[in-house]
């Protein structure tokens, strides 16, 4: 048995369905993004996980017990908001102390658990400050510590990142799958940013139009996506049409590969920009359009077959200028993607 067990979840809105029948299981201790665009039903998933919204049908089990007919209260979740949603009149303490005394929470086992609190979100030092002064990172850091003062079975966790800027995201991304490891709790995370989906989980659902489209680790869906839908929407890629026969196909440029699975006619496939190695060749059958310098690596767009390429080349000690005519290599895995085989006919 799962620790969380989310079963046909769908909501309604009067006529408009905006969650089809969802159904994912979480592992006690697993840290599970849900990831996908806006208005993709995630947020809607995390409210009606949390007891803010009510499912229209289906049912949600926490530990094996049905949690989806319980108040918020009585549910033993705890919530990380986007907006940090602290007492802006109670000092960092206080902010961490009242859902332990709402709870009745003897002051002893308070006292414990908001010192254990403060040392793993490094707020030792803080502890009279109030939210007025202290800094995006830190208030965020004070919203973590009273969801873990709070000891729940499931945290989530609603785009908490989102509101910080670029450097503080990737530190406290870290800090938080490092505290995620140390306290062993069962976490849902809903983001659309793909870099963060992909750094800090265990297992990834992608989302959209209120349904799960493809679920799997960062690794897996980002090298062998099955759905055009995760490939495009995790990372950079090329969705390409390729001519197939049995377990070899042909790419736009000529390339004969090798299939994951045998296939017949035309099939769509997913290339990953840095799958593709690019070479300046006065005779070959791409122009380069345009070339971005990004540092660690270099950025091209590329005209061959009637496609525009991405390709993405690591360490490049020279560019290769636009204008410029290239020869192209792909030298990557090839997957199919499931439901998006067979190409529209021309």
């Amino acid at each position: 048995m799962s620790e969380l067990e989310i079963s046909n979840i769908t909501k309604d809105y009067g006529a408009t369905r905006v969650l089809h029948p969802v159904s994912i299981n979480v592992e006690r201790g697993e840290f599970v993004t849900i990831l996908g665009p806006s208005g993709c039903g995630k947020s809607t998933l995390l409210r009606i996980l949390m007891g803010i919204a009510r499912p229209s049908a289906g049912e949600i089990r926490l530990a094996g017990t049905r949690i989806d007919l319980l108040p918020p209260e009585a549910r033993d979740i705890a919530m990380v908001f986007q907006s940090y949603a602290l007492f802006p009149h109670m000092s960092v303490a206080k902010n961490l102390a009242f859902g332990l005394r709402m709870k009745n929470v003897p002051k002893p086992e308070r006292a414990r658990r908001i010192e254990h609190a403060l040392e793993i979100c490094n707020l030792t030092g803080l502890v009279e400050r109030m939210p007025r002064q202290l800094s995006g990172g830190q208030q965020q850091r004070v919203a973590l510590a009273r969801a873990i003062v709070m000891q729940p079975r499931l945290l989530l966790f609603d785009e908490p990142l989102s509101n910080l800027d670029a450097k503080l995201r990737d530190t406290l991304r870290q800090e938080l799958v490092d505290l995620h490891r140390r306290i062993g709790a069962t976490s849902i995370y809903v983001t659309h940013d793909q870099a963060e989906a992909m750094a800090m989980s265990d297992r990834i659902v992608v989302m959209d139009g209120g349904k799960v489209v493809e679920t799997g680790t960062p690794l897996d869906l980002y090298r062998a996506p099955t759905r055009a839908f995760t490939a495009g929407f995790l990372g950079q890629t090329n969705l390409l049409t390729a001519d197939a026969d049995g377990l070899r196909a042909r790419l736009p440029w000529g390339q004969i590969v090798t299939l994951s699975a045998p296939a017949k006619g035309s099939v769509r496939v997913s290339v990953r920009p840095e799958t593709i190695a690019i070479r300046q060749n006065e005779a070959g059958a791409g122009m380069v359009t345009s070339v971005s310098f990004m540092g660690a690596n270099a950025l091209y767009m590329v005209d061959i077959a009637g496609n525009t390429l991405k390709i993405s080349q690591a360490g490049a000690e020279s560019l290769i200028a636009a204008g410029n005519r290239v020869s192209l290599d792909f030298n990557g895995a090839l997957h199919l993607l499931s439901g998006f085989e067979r190409a529209e006919a021309a």
